[in-house]
């Protein structure tokens, strides 16, 4: 019923289709790999240049195919035979052919398991009934039974077809047709289907819907189509995230070091207010994303957090024992280098600023190398980065708050009371949970507590139920899925309503509440909300700015985010190795170590973030350059390692 795949992953959770399952390009993705966009760089690039060579070895004289052969819209259909779901598929892409009148060319291959006798048979059948130019009639007859082929119904069904039979029988055992089922099999090994029904359109794999417009548009490619995938191939983009950031960021810097200077500040400043009778709240837009925004970025933070705490990598100490004491050295040594400096000073309060880590940089410029960058090491990273989340938000809570008003206090703590009773009610609806975390943000903002943890309160207090098995719901879809084929038209259309109702049940059961409002919320998070927290955060005045490197706060930043983040995770993280307290993968070596403890002093989001807690006025900016400063040398330095690492072990192996 439902058609394989792989996936890539964003940064947040969302799972992209890319390729077939059991693609080269992508192994067994891990739990914390849902922040890693697993498929990009050098592994995409094999899957477009395996697309491309399938669309090159298309043959005329070899390939079994429907349409003009030097049509530029290839469909590919990889079947088996024995398969009701390449049967149906078959019959919307031979309707689509028709449809298309010579505009497309519709190519079949075979494809099977080797041990399915029957598959076999019937498709060594088609391809001597093609030696006698009847193959489609044969696929048609061989489609059409959908049962086992034992040899007494190939040749009946040979018979049926008008074969001559004493040829036929030559050709099923020549090795023409092995040579042919091999030279299928080879190009369905090279675009690397493992299953089937496996479709390519122009060479590129096709995971959309089984109905006709859907395929129809994935052939055809209007503008909305194009559109559409441009925009998904953008958002999978490894560093697209990242990149915004950027771009935010720069925009800032120009917009507030240009004429536009007393705009951008006007409206950063500008007061928006909700009023309700004689009652008024309002913030600037700065607050707006910085205490209201941000919260749904901490949200699907806690939903990461609690996901990979409960049933993920860190479910298992053993596995979790390497990165969550490099995240404890890694938030340590930035602390106390800061504090070195500091102590005693007016900055003392800001050592909180170098000890968080930019998830979306360092996974980005991690994806960005490729190959040269071990798997082990991302997985190694996501779960440090994970950790370090969680450490930044204790810090945030307990030290970066605004005193604490105990009536407000005392509202938030009775609407944590009730989401934890609704959780122990097994109340999974979305609804009430985030009613109650709005009224939760509105106590928490009064209360003096930094507002953006009731996203994380609310994430945490979101329930988890371990997600339905997938073949029973597929199990369930196929019986779906044949009860939609009465000739009766009135009841198809009624059951085919019910159909669509029942699916969507059984599907949105594959995942727990959490993951669907993370999947629901995280673009809006990732190319809305942290490009707009950079852009008001980071429009810092250059010129004439009181910025000194050597200023106590700006040496403290700058040395913890470049050294303090290095020194601490790896030095934490070797000790624990010498003491046996944990191992180091064998594909990971002690200078790509150093090399992504150098990508985690990329702080950006989450430094900007806590320094915006810490600091006001001229202090402020000065500490925002400084978190620049160290964020961008710790990227040039840390990616250069990771670079230099990898391409010295690709010449050793």
């Amino acid at each position: 019923m439902f058609l394989s795949s792989c996936f890539i992953i964003s940064r947040t959770g969302r799972f992209r289709r890319v390729c077939p399952v059991g693609c080269g390009a992508a192994q067994k993705v891990p739990g914390l790999f849902r922040k890693i966009v697993y498929l990009s760089g050098n592994a995409r690039r094999d899957c477009a240049a395996m697309s491309h060579a399938n669309i090159r070895s298309f043959d005329p004289d070899r390939d079994f195919y429907l349409g003009e052969p030097d049509c530029r819209r290839a469909v590919v259909l990889y079947g088996d035979y024995t398969s009701n779901a390449c049967r149906r598929l078959r019959d919307i892409l031979r309707r689509i052919a028709d449809r298309q009148d010579g505009k497309v060319v519709y190519i079949y291959r075979q494809f099977f398991d080797p041990g399915n006798a029957d598959a076999d048979r019937a498709a060594r059948a088609a391809i001597a009934a093609g030696r006698q130019g009847m193959f489609w009639d044969m696929h048609q007859v061989l489609f059409g039974r959908g049962q086992g082929f034992g040899a007494e119904d190939i040749e009946t069904l040979a018979q049926e077809v008008g074969l001559d039979l004493s040829k036929f029988r030559r050709d099923m055992r020549s090795d023409a047709v092995g040579r042919h089922l091999a030279r299928d099999r080879e190009f369905a090994k090279a675009m690397n289907v493992t299953r089937t029904p496996a479709l390519f359109i122009e060479g590129e794999p096709y995971f959309g819907a089984w109905d006709e417009l859907s395929i129809m548009d994935a052939v055809e490619r209007p503008f909305g189509f194009r559109v559409e995938m441009a925009s998904q191939r953008f958002f999978g983009w490894a560093a697209s995230g990242g990149l915004l950031l950027v771009l935010a960021t720069l925009a800032a810097l120009i917009v507030a070091n240009s004429g536009l200077h007393g705009v951008y500040e006007r409206l950063r400043l500008t007061t928006f207010a909700l009023e309700l009778g004689d009652g008024r709240f309002g913030l600037t837009v700065e607050q707006w994303i910085n205490d209201c925004l941000m919260t749904i970025f901490f949200l699907i933070v806690g939903i990461e957090i609690k996901r990979e705490v409960v049933s993920g990598e860190l479910s298992d100490l053993s596995s979790a024992m390497l990165p969550i004491i490099g995240a404890l050295g890694g938030m340590a040594a930035p602390a106390l280098i800061y504090a070195a400096f500091n102590f005693g000073g007016a900055g003392a309060h800001g050592w909180g600023v170098p000890m968080a880590t930019d998830i979306a940089f360092t996974l980005g410029l991690m994806a960005l190398l490729g190959r040269r960058v071990p798997n082990s090491l991302k997985v190694f990273v996501a779960a440090l980065a994970i950790a370090d989340d969680l450490g930044a938000i204790v810090v945030i809570a307990m030290f970066y708050g605004h005193g604490l008003n105990v009536a407000p206090m005392l509202g938030a703590l009775a609407c944590i009371a009730l989401m934890a009773l609704m959780g122990r009610a097994r109340v999974y609806a979305l609804a009430p949970y985030l009613v109650l975390g709005i009224v939760l943000w509105a106590f928490t903002h009064a209360s003096g507590i930094h507002a953006t943890m009731a996203g994380v309160v609310t994430a945490m207090l979101i329930p988890a139920r371990r997600p339905a098995k997938v073949e029973e719901v597929a199990a369930q879809a196929t019986v779906i899925a044949d009860a939609v084929e009465p000739d009766d038209e009135p009841r198809r259309e009624n059951i085919a309503e019910y159909a669509v109702l029942a699916l969507e049940n059984a599907i949105n059961r594959l995942r727990e509440p959490g993951h669907h409002l993370q999947h629901a919320l995280e673009n809006w998070t990732n190319f809305l909300i942290l490009p707009l927290f950079a852009f008001f955060n980071t429009g810092i005045l250059l010129a004439g700015s009181h910025f000194s490197p050597l200023a106590p706060e700006s040496v403290g930043v700058i040395l913890g985010l470049l050294i303090g983040k290095p020194l601490g995770i790896v030095g934490a993280c070797w000790l624990a190795v010498r003491l046996g307290w944990a191992q180091l993968s064998s594909e990971i070596n002690w200078r790509q170590f150093i090399g992504a403890g150098c990508l985690a002093g990329v702080g950006f989001t989450m430094s900007i973030f806590i320094a915006s807690a810490a600091f006001e006025g001229p202090q402020l900016a000065s500490v925002k350059l400084a978190v620049l400063l160290g964020s961008v040398t710790s990227a040039i330095v840390g990616a250069s390692l990771l670079a230099h690492a990898g391409a010295a072990t690709t010449r050793r192996a």
